[in-house]
């Protein structure tokens, strides 16, 4: 990338004119700032590509393979919490305090590229490795379904492991290298590429997954190892202050004493309690619907186009918001925008829990809770890189992933409990949606008064 664009020192321009951009030590002219947007945008697309397809063709697998609401809800809901709850706070504090030639965060992502591409290929054979692992196994192996099952559940997690160190430091990295003055508008953007790789998947291919998910995988594999070898090629970190300096211990008494000063810093002020609850139950809320959407479908015989038909408008209506919901973040503070959309999505949960009956109100019902929780989804993006303490950034980030593990770690097993004790009425999804929209909503509230005393939109400077 030319010096002129993205560096380490100071960009002046030759006329002596222009608007410069500035974050930590890096400083963009506006056509930087343009190429800067552009390579991130592309790793985002990858990104997004992979998050709104493969959670979807797997469920549509586990469906096919006949596992169990509990199995799924195990899977595809706790695993990866239970997984982010150990391994984030790791990535995140080792990336907060690395240095090296390639900055803080690039090695890490370029570290779980391959582990990314290698998992989404062992989805893609895992049918044809458990059917040959049942011929090998003949009676001993546990049926053909049963191995199927056993090597998504393996894959999925190898996965996630991945996703999750990328995860950990991909945010770090745009709060890096972002200036603060656009990132609201740049998470909007990022947000309508993200819808754009919605509609593009649920519209072509999600009616193709249970024939042809091999070549899904295979091609999403190669669009996330391309994507993100550039981002990790193409942008440039700039320098940091010193990290924090190691303790004298190494060892188990090392770790034991990183992992006393993490949870001091991190859980040491009361303030962010309030911002970790408000996040984690909100993503929480959304967690019944989506890891049960394609079950639900099933139940009502729906076609499987027509609900990737239902998402991919979910996703246009959300892409024409997505850029005025980022500038009016940037305008208003992401905080208060956000809990608009939540009273709004406590309405929309209701009613869908209490009249979807059919096909047809199941799909208002679904396209309605994509746009609001979408638009919740746009209007937070930037709340931590405006909340939390910028050197500490992706520490305190996995503090808040942890509180999200842990309440989701729960939420997929209780609701594929429920769901198989109740004669699978998917309904009830809505409701218990609609009950822990309403607990974010009221921390999210006391977490405002907080951020307003602390000097509100204006003058807040991060409690460290």
């Amino acid at each position: 990338m030319p010096d002129q664009t993205l560096s380490a020192d100071p960009v002046v321009p030759v006329s002596g004119k222009g608007k410069l951009w500035h974050t930590g030590t890096l400083s963009y002219t506006t056509g930087g700032l343009v190429i800067l947007f552009c390579w991130l945008l592309w790793g985002d697309f990858a990104w997004q590509m992979k998050e709104r397809s493969i959670p979807s063709v797997v469920q549509v697998l586990f469906n096919r393979f006949n596992a169990t609401d509990f199995e799924a809800g195990w899977l595809i809901g706790s695993l990866p919490q239970a997984l982010g709850l150990i391994l984030g706070p790791i990535i995140a504090y080792k990336s907060d305090r690395h240095r090296g030639p390639w900055g803080r965060r690039i090695p890490f992502l370029l570290l779980s590229t391959p582990l990314v591409v290698v998992s989404i290929l062992g989805l893609a054979f895992s049918p044809q490795m458990g059917a040959w692992v049942y011929r090998v196994g003949g009676m001993h192996a546990p049926g053909p379904e049963g191995a199927i099952l056993a090597f998504l559940g393996l894959f999925w997690m190898l996965f996630e492991v991945a996703t999750i160190i990328a995860n950990s430091v991909f945010n770090g990295l745009i709060n890096d290298v972002v200036p603060q003055e656009v990132i609201g508008r740049f998470f909007g953007i990022f947000r309508a590429l993200s819808l754009i790789a919605g509609v593009a998947f649920n519209h072509w291919l999600l009616k193709e997954a249970e024939q042809h998910y091999l070549w899904i995988f295979v091609g999403l594999a190669a669009l996330y190892g391309i994507g993100f070898a550039m981002v990790g090629f193409r942008v440039k970190e700039g320098d940091y202050p010193p990290p924090p300096p190691a303790g004298p211990s190494r060892g188990v008494v090392g770790f034991v004493q990183a992992a006393i000063g993490y949870f001091r810093e991190c859980f040491g002020i009361p303030y962010y309690w309030w911002f970790y609850a408000f996040i984690a139950i909100s993503w929480m809320s959304f967690m019944p619907i989506n890891i049960y959407s394609i079950f639900f479908a099933k139940s009502l015989h729906m076609d499987l186009g027509d609900f990737g038909n239902c998402l991919a408008l979910t996703f246009a209506i959300s892409f024409a918001l997505s850029y005025p919901l980022g500038a009016m973040a940037d305008r208003f503070h992401p905080l208060p925008l956000g809990l608009c959309m939540q009273a709004l999505y406590a309405v929309v949960t209701l009613l869908a829990g209490l009249y979807v009956t059919d096909t047809v109100t199941f799909g208002i019902a679904l396209v309605a809770h994509g746009v609001v929780s979408g638009a919740w989804m746009t209007a937070t993006a930037s709340v931590a890189q405006r909340l939390l303490p910028r050197q500490q950034f992706a520490q305190f980030g996995s503090a808040c992933g942890m509180v999200g593990s842990i309440c989701g770690i729960a939420i997929g097993p209780l609701t594929g409990y429920l769901l198989d004790h109740t004669q699978h009425v998917y309904r009830y999804t809505y409701l218990l949606a609609c009950g822990f929209n309403l607990i974010a909503f009221f921390c999210g509230f006391v977490l405002y008064l907080k951020f307003k005393s602390l000097g509100g939109p204006q003058g807040y400077i991060a409690p460290e």
